[in-house]
């Protein structure tokens, strides 16, 4: 159940479930009414009506919600509020006020909010992004650091990147058509290497890849803040299923068996290939080893989310990454000239760039990070979740408010990237380059990805040796092709169709040399669909 969908349907007649929704309204009037008066105003913003307060102010399902906030900043200025049936909501428009609060003061700023459909009903209150600041989010943090938290780490995995680059190559060369579905694959490979030793179908679709990714277009719909009413009214999720109004539960349901199927098989494969000592190295199997392979119930809770969280919160994000650059390619054909051009003169023919090679390729590098400004990947992040009242500038931002920061914005702001639309990674070369969107697009504070190394090396080696043997430009049916976005947590390009074509034949030999350098391994996914969860 939408919140939009309350306010447009009518309904003649008094049901159970509008009985239920008064009885919750009346109960979040009369806390919101017994609270204790703020010391200082909330931050500006429309006024709100009674009850349902600034409701009709959130988002509708389906638009841009970067965009909507934004609107905010004209009209109340760079630190913005709204209440929602006594919910504080503050959206920061402004990068500075996202240091100050969530960097500064990340103590009281780190936490996050409860959201009863993502989290209670879907099941991912557990991962990584969505859990609370507490002493076991600290322990998923000191896990994953300890395999990905330096560069020095990282490299442990550079060979690993540089083949199933190499394959991607390969794959965008037989089926051109399908450079989304390769970039999927592209990405799970590293990450579930990594996290399990799990090697994927080489020649198709993979089952565990295709989960994972049904995992995350379902989160991505399920944790935009507004979007469900039992977030607003948890008592509605206690709703019968087959009652009218509850659909939302079925919805759940169904995207919460995904989730818990995407972490139990490759948990039960990797402790099925350790009993049998027939295993690869991996993230998992070295969490397993430290405990003799026999975890207590805590250390297999932290082992199972922080394994599903590695892949979970990385892959998605780096396919957001890498098909906005190929649109961009597309789209900005002097770009590509460039980092062609520098790339012949640095590199050479018949030579792919490899981790080495990126400080030499000053473009390319540039490259990345204006791939990451252009269309960050998470337009408005994950709310966090204020532990303490907080003065800022005079204005109180409440114990409990959802602090919203407008990544989108800050990437887009002209008077800190000139001419911010258009895509020029020349902004960050010369003197006075314009600010590293690394610094702004991989979160804030505590809550800054674990996983940012790993992402931005498969995204410059994936752009690197792209632009290195492949073309891309408009397709001839799609000559009016422009840069659209979807709505999400994690906002996708709109779906597009590209020409793609080897720079050479002797480009296109050097793409298929992987066959015979790196001969693919039997793939896991026979053995993981006979794990029984």
């Amino acid at each position: 159940m939408y919140l939009w969908d309350v306010l447009t349907a009518t309904m003649p007649l008094p049901t159970l479930g509008s009985v239920l929704l008064g009885l919750a309204i009346l109960c979040i009037a009369k806390f919101a009414f017994l609270r204790k008066r703020p010391s200082a105003p909330l931050p500006p913003g429309p006024k709100p009506k009674p009850i349902i307060g600034n409701l009709r102010d959130l988002p509708r399902p389906g638009q841009q919600d970067w965009v909507h906030w934004l609107e905010f900043k004209e009209l109340y200025g760079p630190v913005s509020s709204i209440s929602v049936f006594g919910q504080t909501i503050v959206i920061l428009n402004d990068y500075r006020a996202a240091v100050d609060l969530m960097e500064k003061r990340s103590s009281i700023y780190s936490s996050r909010p409860r959201m009863v459909f993502a989290g209670e009903i879907l099941g991912w209150e557990n991962a990584l992004g969505m859990l609370g600041y507490s002493d076991r989010f600290r322990s998923y943090r000191k896990a994953m650091h300890r395999v990905l938290g330096t560069k020095a780490l990282m490299s442990r995995f550079d060979s690993l990147q540089d083949v199933e680059v190499r394959r991607f190559l390969l794959r965008v060369l037989l089926k051109p058509d399908d450079l989304i579905q390769h970039i999927r694959t592209e990405a799970g490979a590293v990450i579930l290497k990594i996290a399990y030793g799990y090697n994927i179908e080489p020649n198709g679709r993979d089952p565990l890849v295709d989960l994972a990714n049904e995992s995350m277009e379902g989160f991505s719909a399920a944790a935009i803040p507004g979007t469900w009413l039992v977030d607003t009214i948890p008592l509605l999720k206690y709703l019968p299923t087959c009652f009218p109004g509850a659909g939302f539960k079925k919805i759940g349901y169904a995207w919460r068996e995904t989730l818990f199927t995407t972490m139990e098989k490759p948990y039960q494969l990797v402790k099925q290939q350790m009993r049998q000592g027939s295993y690869s190295p991996s993230y998992l199997a070295s969490l397993l080893e430290q405990s003799g392979g026999n975890p207590t119930a805590e250390e297999e809770f932290v082992n199972k989310w922080t394994s599903v969280s590695l892949y979970t919160g990385g892959a998605d994000t780096t396919v957001s990454s890498l098909s906005c650059f190929f649109l961009a390619m597309a789209l900005y054909p002097e770009v590509q000239r460039k980092a062609q051009e520098e790339i012949n003169r640095v590199i050479g023919p018949n030579k792919l760039p490899t981790f080495d090679d990126r400080d030499k390729l000053p473009y390319i590098d540039a490259l990345v990070k204006e791939t990451l400004r252009w269309h960050p990947v998470g337009p408005m992040g994950i709310p966090h979740l204020v532990t303490e009242d907080d003065i800022y500038e005079g204005y109180l931002i409440p114990k409990g408010a959802l602090v919203l920061a407008n990544i989108w914005g800050f990437t887009h702001d002209p008077n800190t990237y000139r001419e911010p639309e258009a895509f020029r990674p020349e902004r960050f070369l010369g003197d006075n380059p314009e600010p590293d969107p690394h610094n702004i697009t991989f979160g804030f504070g505590r809550r800054i990805c674990p996983g940012r190394l790993l992402a931005d090396a498969t995204v410059f080696l994936s752009i690197a040796q792209s632009l290195s043997v492949f073309n891309f430009s408009k397709h001839e049916e799609d000559d009016d092709l422009e840069a659209e976005f979807l709505p999400g947590v994690v906002s996708h390009p709109a779906p597009y169709r590209l020409n793609i074509a080897p720079r050479s034949a002797a480009h296109e030999a050097l793409i298929r040399s992987v066959e015979v350098e790196h001969p693919w391994e039997e793939s896991h996914a026979k053995e993981l669909e006979q794990v029984v969860c």
